[in-house]
């Protein structure tokens, strides 16, 4: 693939045009196409602003800047992306709307252009169908803030033309970015590994395991338990900074799209801050209070026991890591794509696979054998791979 190719993005958001800020600066003519002329005019000026700052921390020269919004055309005649040999899909998360925005394309894109999404949660293949040519079509998920995180997913679908997603990991490594491969399955690697960093803490929280006897709420103490362990985050405080109603449907959809497999079950306390349009840190409270935008994090005299914060990390942990050697063990991505993915994606302290490793991986079974017994749920079934290896003796991941 031609490394200077025109590089087209549908939609003006937040996303889109954070993307196509990330092309510009990696020098490429860049399209941004939106049909809200409103939308347009904001996305340019934000542009110009965020070039602005960049320029007076030291991080561009002047010429540089000019030259990055020199790049950048902002339009709403869909022709303009008739030069393109990349476009990139960034719009509302819903099937039909993709597909009709694909088969759009295909009537104004050469017939070597390639056709990406940066869907988070939705099946590439199902995007593709909709095209005459679905072998152009592929998967390139960046992570919000797109200038700002490192990780680029690339997910190739069924019908992409063997080697595309090598070409794309190329050329998103030429952008600076860390590129991993995922395979076409519900959340690819980050969005399904995930995903027990906040169902099995609402869990913990709804069964009062975190509460202290001076009436602070359990999510405040799981959240620290989490900051404690490394993580920058508590996964109460980033369910409210992504925000309720995006968490929950993104949790809602990898549900369904694994037919309903018990460990990935919505929580009804999630749903029901979602149905009061409590949705966090945009609505002003979420699981926290927020006074003038900013997290007020509650304190509390009565320190929460080791031994319970032990048990909340270990909870926490083990379920993450199972999600993970399940990913591997599906074929989902490498060992090392995956703990990639979760330490430049979402800023994890560690690779989970590794984590195993120090723990120990007949721990982390032993934990969620442990789980499995107490509860009888098949939210807690551990993972094939995860026994069969300590069945075999083996020390662990990468050991």
């Amino acid at each position: 693939m031609d490394k200077k190719i025109t590089v087209g993005v549908v939609g003006s958001g937040a996303m889109g045009s954070g993307i196509a800020q990330v092309a510009a600066t990696a020098g490429h003519q860049t399209v941004v196409y939106d049909t809200n002329e409103n939308a347009l005019e904001k996305a340019k000026s934000n542009l110009s602003s965020v070039l602005a700052k960049l320029t007076e921390k030291g991080k561009l020269n002047l010429d540089e800047s000019k030259n990055i919004f020199r790049l950048v055309k902002f339009t709403n005649n869909i022709s303009e992306f008739s030069p393109c040999g990349l476009v990139i899909e960034a719009i509302v998360e819903n099937l039909e709307v993709k597909q009709k925005a694909f088969t759009d394309l295909e009537k104004i894109v050469s017939g070597d252009c390639v056709l990406a999404s940066n869907t988070s949660s939705l099946s590439i293949t199902s995007i593709a169908s909709a095209c005459a040519k679905p072998e152009r079509v592929i998967g390139i998920h960046f992570f919000n803030p797109a200038p700002l995180m490192p990780l680029v997913e690339i997910i190739p679908g069924i019908s992409t033309k063997q080697g595309l997603a090598e070409e794309i990991k190329q050329l998103i490594a030429g952008w600076k970015k860390v590129p991993v491969i995922a395979k076409d399955t519900p959340g690819f690697i980050v969005n399904r590994v995930a995903r027990p960093f906040y169902g099995e803490s609402i869990r913990i929280y709804e069964e009062g395991i975190a509460d202290l006897p001076a009436g602070q709420a359990g999510f405040a103490t799981i959240d620290s338990v989490m900051r404690e362990a490394g993580f920058k985050m508590g996964p109460f405080e980033l369910m409210d900074l992504i925000g309720n109603d995006i968490n929950y449907t993104v949790t809602e959809t990898v549900w369904k799209q694994f037919f309903c497999d018990p460990k990935y079950k919505p929580s009804l306390t999630q749903k029901r801050l979602v149905e009061a349009k409590q949705f966090g840190k945009k609505s002003g409270k979420g699981y926290y209070n927020y006074e003038n935008g900013s997290l007020v994090l509650p304190v509390s005299d009565s320190p929460l026991q080791e031994t319970v914060k032990e048990k909340i990390l270990m909870r926490v942990l083990a379920m993450l890591i199972n999600e993970a050697s399940d990913a591997l063990y599906y074929g989902v991505a490498t060992k090392e794509d995956i703990d990639l993915a979760m330490t430049k994606g979402v800023n994890y302290p560690k690779g989970l696979l590794k984590w195993a490793d120090e723990i120990g991986i007949e721990k982390v079974l032993s934990a969620l054998e442990k789980l499995y017994s107490t509860y009888q749920e098949d939210r807690y079934r551990p993972s094939v791979l995860l026994k069969k290896m300590v069945q075999e003796g083996k020390k662990g991941f990468f050991a």
